[in-house]
């Protein structure tokens, strides 16, 4: 990780902290937890927005550093405000949810807009969903579409799980079960696991039940805990649909995640 400086002056010892190469980082954030927090915190006030924003995550997350959101969003808002993409993202991110700092979704759309627009993809993702759902900003489907793709075309699997869902519904466009199947599939490929499950429903609805057993596991195994729940009353609604190790899947990790442990950790870059 080569970090860049978000300020001009150059306090003593920046120098050398800005010349470790990729290697040294990638040792150092992967070695001992609390080592990490402690070189990040000191590159993040040398000024380096990406450390700025990796610290504000450990402190978001609770990681290897007491849980401070409010603390994490005002070091997104330093790297933000310094133009890093990733950190308008969190800055969003955090206005949208009231992660250390009182909800407002027009904010939020706001930094997501920015970011989006620096072409971030998860960014365009999360400015597609609040378009999608008139968030902060007048509902705009279209547009929503728009940034959807634009996602997809970088790679970005839960964006191309929403271009499936659009093809499917038909929103925008004339309903298409073929080309939306083509995206879900692209997207179950990739891990996310809506698409997955989205992929598994179509493959159902085509006749092709058999195929559908891998898919539906995989969803299970990575689902958020609202996926679960969601998966959990499909399953029960459709016993015939869902093969047995799969519902016994979902049990065990909605069990594990009433327990407070063992659920999936969800990106905090975007809706799970």
């Amino acid at each position: 990780m080569r970090l860049r400086a978000s300020r001009v002056a150059e306090p003593i010892g920046f120098d050398s902290l800005r010349s470790l190469d990729e290697t040294r980082w990638q040792s150092i954030l992967s070695g001992e937890p609390a080592k990490a927090a402690q070189w990040l915190e000191a590159a993040a006030r040398y000024g380096l927005v990406e450390a700025q924003t990796l610290f504000a995550q450990l402190l978001l997350d609770g990681h290897a550093l007491p849980k401070d959101s409010a603390r994490a969003f005002r070091w997104f808002r330093i790297a933000a405000d310094a133009g890093y993409a990733p950190a308008m993202n969190m800055a969003g991110r955090c206005l949208e949810h009231a992660w250390g700092v009182a909800r407002d979704w027009e904010a939020a759309a706001a930094w997501y807009r920015r970011a989006a627009e620096a072409s971030l993809d998860w960014a365009q993702y999360n400015l597609a969903n609040m378009l999608l759902r008139g968030r902060g900003v007048p509902r705009d489907r279209p547009q929503a579409l728009d940034w959807f793709l634009r996602a997809a075309a970088q790679g970005h699997a839960k964006s191309m799980n929403l271009v499936g869902r659009f093809l499917e519904e038909g929103w925008e466009m004339p309903a298409n079960p073929s080309a939306a199947m083509a995206w879900y599939r692209r997207s179950a490929e990739l891990g996310d696991f809506r698409g997955q499950f989205n992929l598994a429903t179509c493959l159902i609805q085509a006749g092709r039940i058999a195929e559908t057993t891998p898919w539906l596991q995989q969803a299970a195994e990575t689902g958020s805990a609202d996926f679960l729940r969601e998966m959990d009353v499909w399953a029960q609604l459709h016993p015939d649909l869902c093969p047995k190790p799969v519902l016994q899947t979902i049990a065990s990790r909605l069990a594990a995640i009433a327990r407070g442990h063992g659920g999936a950790i969800p990106s905090t870059m975007a809706p799970a």
